[in-house]
């Protein structure tokens, strides 16, 4: 590892104003180094934080940390933000199991005001923090970041339109790189490259700033007072002024990698009093090639060769997301009304290869999952199929538009939700663990989940020709298991499929926690126990003719999940097994009721007990205490 001369002098927060002016462009150059060397180690979010390091530095220039509150969108940009906050040792373990998250983290640092992981919520959090601050008489400034994709999202705006009648400062960050993942799309992108495209606009107003600062004794004055009005020669040259209009002061653009430019922007924004927005065009990837000119391949990515960009693991085999692609863009051919959405994950999801096909059916709505469900209910009101593939987590902030625009009038919309269950390093913003529950809660919802890639594929041209209402297909990241693919009965609505049928202990596997019930369930046969093993396939409805037969034969009825207990499939086989008062016992195997931080799939799964050899130990331990409780009984009679 090369030293970092400029860059070991940063130890904590605030070092960086200790550092010359001249050692500052260094300091830039190491910190991309630093992050490019690391996190080709570790994985991370490489493009936008190489666009964000000049960003970063200047607020970390102009403001004083922990007292003044930086509040990160998303915060997966926010990697230089750690480094000068004195967390450049941490980066070894970034995102692994104890190490730091790649999200800012209040319990982590002082300097990080606010958790952050979703999109499009730092100006609703800043708004509340100046609330606070003036309430109790505090003194110290809010700024808050957020991208020009993360503007997008309704809730921004909002907070905008609540902000605009604040009389104290509170600054907010455009950082406009014209990208949120995939690119942007909508009216919000469009008016933005206008306003970079201004020119006319900016070379004037930059003529006219020279013009005006040499006015001898009074210059400067009457720049700050046209810069006050609102009627100002912006109006001319920039269509709308929308911020303006709102009552924001518009600041900007400015080079966002250009720190001289950067420092004196925020010096000005501090300055004013009241909502300022400055707008910041930085570049993603910037100082590293194969991000740069694949920003979205190296947004999160895994391991990769420094000099080529390459990963270092060799993609051997199909992911569910794949899997996914593949079903969506043959279906494409033989449905006619099949139509595609995504809130901004176009490749993520796997839509690419669709909309490159079918580009009139396919809809990119920004990060707006709230509209893209509703917009998506419109879809099937008119008469078309519409399938909404969407991230688990992010699927949770539109809850209230699948139970009033979807459920309610039980349309036929299909929720594609992908990364469903533990996803890993991106920790607990990020972890898909509460879908089976918020979606089976819902009137007229059917919830899906598959044991492998074959079953995926089954199950998605199944809901596409299902016209009885919303169907939800929930399915994990990475590989997908292709294990059993001679159990491959055909989909029937409401059914489990019975894959053993043997006595004693019945397992009941939900999704793609099959795997890891076929394995336990060998273990059992060798240890000499009778195990029946059940795909359930559907976790609402539930197959209750299936659970009623499994417990006239089982003694114990075993539930295999990777979602929170409240309100998951084993809560609902444990309800129907008591209210019909069946004599069997119902054990529920499931992650805890709380939130899981970051780390890998595997050793999460150990900590929470949710592994092969945890749960072969737990069905022995309970067996074992049903045979022995069973021995007693007999003898006290």
């Amino acid at each position: 590892m090369r030293d970092f001369c400029v860059l070991e002098r940063i130890q904590k927060e605030n070092d960086i104003q200790k550092i010359a002016k001249e050692d500052l462009p260094v300091l830039a150059q190491e910190i991309r180094e630093f992050l490019v060397e690391k996190i080709s180690r570790t994985g991370g979010h490489l493009a936008s934080n190489l666009g964000v390091v000049e960003l970063t530095m200047a607020m970390h220039l102009c403001f004083h940390l922990p007292e003044d509150k930086i509040i990160w969108d998303v915060g997966h940009q926010s990697y230089t933000h750690k480094i000068l906050t004195g967390r450049r040792e941490g980066f070894d373990e970034l995102r692994k199991y104890g190490g730091m998250s790649g999200f800012p983290k209040r319990k982590e640092s002082q300097c990080d005001a606010f958790n952050t992981g979703h999109s499009s919520t730092s100006i609703s959090a800043g708004l509340g923090y100046v609330e606070a601050r003036d309430i109790r008489g505090e003194d110290y400034h809010v700024i808050s970041v957020i991208g020009d994709g993360a503007l997008t999202g309704g809730m921004a705006f909002e907070a905008l339109n609540n902000a605009s009648h604040l009389e104290k400062n509170f600054i907010v960050v455009l950082n406009d790189n014209q990208m949120s993942i995939s690119q942007n799309v909508g009216g919000m992108s469009r008016y933005l490259d206008g306003i970079r495209t201004a020119d006319a606009y900016t070379n004037l107003k930059k003529g006219l700033e020279k013009a005006i600062r040499k006015i001898p004794s009074g210059g400067d004055q009457i720049l700050s007072h046209l810069r006050k009005t609102k009627s100002s020669i912006k109006q001319l040259f920039v269509p709308g002024m929308f911020f303006e209009d709102m009552g924001i002061t518009y600041l900007g653009p400015v080079d966002g990698h250009n720190l001289k430019e950067l420092i004196r922007a925020f010096r000005e924004a501090k300055k004013v009093k009241g909502p300022v927005l400055l707008h910041v065009l930085t570049k993603k990837g910037k100082g590293y090639l194969p991000a740069e000119e694949e920003p979205s391949r190296f947004h999160g990515t895994e391991p990769f060769d420094i000099r080529s960009g390459k990963p270092l693991k060799k993609k051997e085999k199909d992911s569910y997301t794949d899997v996914f692609a593949k079903v969506m863009y043959d279906m494409g051919e033989k449905e006619p009304s099949l139509v595609a959405i995504t809130a901004a994950m176009e490749d993520g999801t796997g839509l690419a290869p669709f909309h490159r096909k079918y580009r009139n059916r396919f809809f990119d709505v920004g990060i707006a999952e709230g509209h893209a469900v509703t917009f998506a209910a419109g879809l099937a009101a008119g008469g078309l199929k519409p399938v909404f593939a969407v991230y688990s987590s992010f699927l949770q902030r539109a809850f209230d538009q699948i139970i009033h625009d979807v459920a309610l009038q039980n349309l036929p919309v299909v929720f594609a939700v992908d990364r469903g269950g533990l996803v890993g390093s991106d920790g607990e913003t990020h972890q898909g663990i509460f879908d089976l529950s918020y979606l089976s809660m819902i009137p007229n919802m059917t919830v899906m989940a598959p044991k492998n890639k074959w079953e995926l594929a089954d199950m998605l041209r199944f809901a596409i020709g299902y016209t009885g209402g919303p169907v939800a297909i929930r399915y994990p990241r990475g590989t997908a298991y292709d294990g059993y693919k001679m159990f491959r009965q055909r989909v029937r609505y409401g059914q489990a499929e019975i894959i053993f049928d043997e006595e004693d202990i019945a397992i009941i596997s939900v999704g793609h926690m099959f795997e890891t019930a076929a394995n336990v369930r060998e273990r059992l046969k060798e240890a000499g126990l009778n195990a029946s093993l059940v795909n359930a396939r559907f976790v609402k409805p539930l197959d209750e003719e299936c659970v009623a037969s499994l417990a006239k034969e089982h003694i114990l009825l075993v539930t295999i999940e990777e979602n929170v207990k409240s309100g998951g499939f084993g809560e609902r086989v444990l309800d129907y097994v008591s209210r019909m008062e069946l004599a069997c016992k119902v054990v529920t195997i499931t992650l805890p009721d709380d939130y899981i931080e970051h780390g890998s799939v595997d050793m999460l799964r150990k900590e929470v007990m949710l592994d092969e050899e945890s749960i072969y130990k737990k069905i022995l331990t309970v067996y074992a205490g049903i045979q022995h409780q069973t021995v007693s009984d007999k003898g006290d009679q």
